[in-house]
């Protein structure tokens, strides 16, 4: 039995060793043959012909070194000249050529109608009344004040009126008209020199002060005013010496461009006197006939100030006279415009008065209340905000515009 045992392991042992040997042998068979390194030909040169060439011998070709190549000349330097654009002409503005001065606060009557309504057409309306009793006469006198004439003339034209009223009897509609026209232009002041002097004289050109507080429209009236004197055949010098109000001088020198005068300017802030002197100085250089100075808008409150404008004048005068000092109001702040006149003239001597803004006004008695105040004659007046509404103030054609056709 035990032979029997020891013959089947056996036979087991040697089943199991053959089918390993199998198994290894059919392995073996699968593994693929071990892959051989490529061999990397060089490229023949030349390159041997391709599709499409015909087949011919390598041919042999001479080499150069890198010594031997000869490298390619540099170019001759190109000069770079550069070209300016050209600069943009300057177009110089246009010169303006002022409407002529004469009659010309004929032709703005028409400005001047509500000044008409309340005094002239007032007072016509009052006296064409059947019975002139003391209460017509208290409204005349009214009428009067409110037009702001001022109480000394108001009194002086009713008792003129009165008396004449009496003599006349009769009052037709136009012999009140003329009446009232004789008695009114007799009181504005027909006789009065209203030139204002502009002409070059011996020691150099006339020269022109324009003084007033703040918000009269000073500056804009000496824009207008050069236009006036270059309508009237006067070469102008502007001279911007209100240093204190930004962009004065911008506007002043635009007004002065727009007629073809030059404007003397300094830094704001600047001292006044000496942008004066300096205007008056080009002025004589160019021989000029006129310098007009815009000072500064003061307030008539501040002393410092108005001794400033004092020491303006006395510098200009190192050089001549100064010819006129035109006072500038606003004829609608009626008596406060008669204030400011007062302290001006302590300062300055005025010769001549500019009211501005009488075609916005119902007080065109400002005209006799101001002059009776100065002694000194309104000159010009100013009736609305184009370039040539200022006008050399005529009695006549006051009237006739205050009482209508």
């Amino acid at each position: 039995m035990e032979y029997v045992i020891l013959a089947v392991v056996i036979a087991v042992v040697a089943i199991g060793a053959i089918a390993g040997l199998v198994v290894s042998g059919r392995r073996r068979q699968q593994l693929p043959p071990k892959s051989q390194a490529p061999v990397i030909t060089a490229p023949k040169t030349p390159q041997e012909p391709q599709v499409g060439e015909e087949a011919a011998p390598p041919t042999e070709e001479p080499r150069r070194t890198v010594e031997e190549v000869p490298l390619p000349e540099a170019p001759e330097a190109v000069e770079v000249v550069e070209v300016e654009a050209p600069a943009e002409a300057e177009v110089a503005p246009a010169i303006e050529v002022p409407e002529p001065t004469a009659g010309r606060l004929v032709r703005l009557r028409s400005r001047l109608s509500r000044s008409q309504n309340s005094l002239g057409k007032g007072l016509l309306s009052l006296l064409s009344r059947e019975h002139l009793d003391e209460d017509t006469w208290e409204e005349i006198e009214e009428t009067l004040l409110t037009a702001d004439v001022g109480v000394a003339p108001t009194q002086e034209l009713v008792e003129r009126l009165r008396t004449r009223v009496k003599v006349l009897g009769t009052r037709t509609p136009d012999e009140l008209r003329g009446l009232l026209r004789e008695e009114l232009v007799e009181l504005v002041g027909k006789d009065a020199d209203r030139t204002v002097r502009s002409t070059k004289h011996e020691e150099g050109p006339a020269v022109v002060l324009v003084v007033g507080v703040n918000g009269v429209g000073k500056t804009t009236t000496t824009g207008k005013l050069a236009r006036v004197l270059v309508a009237d055949g006067r070469k102008v010098v502007l001279g911007a010496a209100d240093t204190f109000r930004a962009a004065a001088a911008d506007q002043l020198q635009t007004w002065g461009e727009r007629v073809g005068a030059r404007t003397v300017r300094g830094p704001e802030g600047g001292d006044p006197a000496s942008i004066a002197f300096d205007a008056v100085k080009e002025g004589i250089a160019e021989g000029v006939d006129t310098v007009l100075i815009d000072t500064a808008g003061r307030l008539h409150t501040k002393t410092g100030l108005m001794d400033e404008l004092g020491k303006v004048k006395r510098v200009v005068e190192k050089h001549g006279p100064v010819d006129e000092v035109l006072l500038v109001l606003d004829a609608t702040t009626g008596q406060n415009g008669l204030i400011q006149a007062r302290v001006f003239a302590e300062v300055v001597d005025i010769t001549g008065i500019v009211l501005t803004k009488l075609d916005g006004t119902a007080k065109g008695g400002i005209v006799v209340a101001v002059q009776r105040e100065l002694g000194v004659p309104v000159k010009l007046i100013g009736l609305g905000e184009g370039a040539d509404d200022l006008a050399p103030f005529e009695p006549g054609a006051f009237v006739d515009a205050l009482i209508g056709d």
